[in-house]
């Protein structure tokens, strides 16, 4: 008979006002990664008050570990909190802007590390209740949505000795996440011209910008002839200050995604091959640094078919009418086409649900879904047994890294799908802690699919100054 966290379940419900609490601190901070400072601290000091020991990473800004307990088994829970810039939002379903300009939750992170603190909080209870042997970590994962914390801290080796790790991702249905994930290295490319008077005299200058839209036009060309799956995204960060002077230096910062590693190292020579191409048509020189670099997420079917079982177990997110209300007109904000295309991807009838605000079951297909963005969590993966899955913290069709979902994020409809999610972990941290015959058979499952080889990473040794400088 598999254990049920009866004590674990109440601890949650007892600190409810404390768990929704941080998560609408972290929203209000809405902090860039590598800059979370505060809001590490409150989850950190939080931790340190339910008699975790607090542990900073060295070299990585805004992480931390927190543990208790002794000895084996151990088990991971991953935190995340930070913002995206741009999207910031009043939690409410008109747009309107909290602060101008400003960075907002528009992944839901601020609801990610908060769920991960209240499985952690309520397993250790649990364990305390029943005596259990093992050790609760909690890492506190900085800069998911750039830098990719989780790298740094897996090259470090700071999840080599887990047995498992959990987490999850506030999304808008409920079910187990399966399937992969993109692998993605982030590239600051960098042009070096001569600046020139725009109007009297350009045949003096050497024009960096030039050399960046000269560069992107090769990618525009490549597109025809790279996999169907793969995906290269770019954004110009400085294209010069004023259009009477020849820029002399321009930056773009990319994404190159795909399936797997090895088409991500292969596309990024062509890249830079168009880079180096167009410093040679524009008489300019260039620069390409490593930004960032993920692995695809190396899936545990053992581990995602136990989530599957929690979640069975403990059950969905209990809305109320108010949350039903709520989601109904943030649907409305979303076009119907826009709406029924989320569905089809998602694997759920868009004509079944196309008028549902929220999702309200769970989702027992365990068929691999279509990866369709990339995450540090996957360089957890190639470390030790991972798996993760999702709630319904938002209404059916809200796009990802939206307005809507950062109002949503701290509405009730997400704090609901928080709670949710901190209780199927609890769940499944204690079958994991008490069954030793399931924690095998996914490790045997992880060396299988690992070959035996160890994790590496082409993360750069320095973290690139371009992220702690931003705003």
């Amino acid at each position: 008979m598999e254990a049920h966290a009866k004590t674990a379940m109440q601890y949650i419900e007892d600190k409810r006002d404390l768990i929704v609490g941080l998560s609408d601190r972290v929203w209000e901070l809405a902090e860039l990664s590598l800059q979370e400072h505060e809001s590490a601290a409150c989850l950190a000091e939080a931790l340190c008050g339910e008699g975790f020991t607090i542990t900073e990473v060295e070299g990585l800004p805004a992480a931390f570990v927190a543990e208790w307990g002794s000895g084996e088994p151990i088990l991971g829970f991953l935190g995340e909190y930070d913002a995206l810039p741009g999207v910031s939002q009043k939690a409410q379903v008109e747009r309107e802007e909290l602060v101008p300009r400003g960075a907002g939750h528009a992944c839901g992170h601020n609801l990610l590390g908060a769920a991960s603190f209240g499985a952690a909080i309520a397993l250790k209870k649990e364990m305390e209740a029943g005596n259990l042997p093992g050790t609760i970590r909690f890492y506190g994962c900085p800069a998911e949505e750039a830098y990719g914390g989780k790298v740094f801290m897996a090259r470090e080796g700071l999840f080599d000795d887990c047995d498992v790790c959990l987490t999850w991702h506030p999304g808008s249905i409920n079910r187990v996440r399966t399937g992969s994930s993109l692998a993605i290295d982030g590239l600051m490319v960098t042009f070096y011209g001569r600046t020139a008077h725009a109007s009297g005299d350009p045949y003096n200058g050497r024009s960096a910008l030039d050399a960046v839209q000269l560069m992107n036009m090769g990618i525009e060309f490549m597109r025809e002839h790279m996999p169907p799956d793969a995906r290269i995204h770019y954004t110009i960060v400085d294209g010069g200050r004023q259009p009477n002077v020849v820029p002399a230096v321009a930056s773009e910062w990319l994404y190159v995604r795909g399936p797997e590693k090895d088409m991500v190292v292969d596309l990024n020579e062509r890249v830079v091959n168009c880079a180096e191409g167009a410093a040679q048509m524009t008489d300019t020189t260039v620069e390409v640094e490593v930004l960032s670099s993920l692995w695809h997420t190396l899936n545990n079917r053992t581990l995602e078919n136990q989530l599957l079982d929690c979640m069975k177990r403990v059950g969905r997110p209990q809305f109320s009418s108010e949350d039903r209300e709520l989601a109904e007109a943030f649907s409305r904000t979303v076009s119907m086409d826009q709406k029924k295309a989320s569905l089809r991807k998602q694997g759920l009838d868009p004509e079944e649900y196309a008028e549902c605000g929220l999702h309200e079951s769970i989702l027992e297909d365990m068929s691999d879904q279509e990866p369709g963005g990339s995450t540090d969590v996957a360089d957890v993966s190639w470390c030790c047994p991972t798996a993760q899955f999702s709630t319904a913290c938002a209404a059916l069709g809200t796009p990802g890294h939206s307005w809507q979902l950062v109002a949503q994020a701290g509405l009730g409809i997400g704090h609901e799908g928080m709670l949710a999610a901190a209780r199927i972990m609890a769940e499944a941290g204690l079958a994991l802690l008490t069954d030793e015959e399931l924690r095998a058979r996914a490790k045997k499952e992880f060396e299988e699919r690992t070959g035996g080889i160890p994790y590496t990473t082409s993360l750069p040794d320095e973290i690139p100054s371009f992220y702690l400088e931003r705003k």
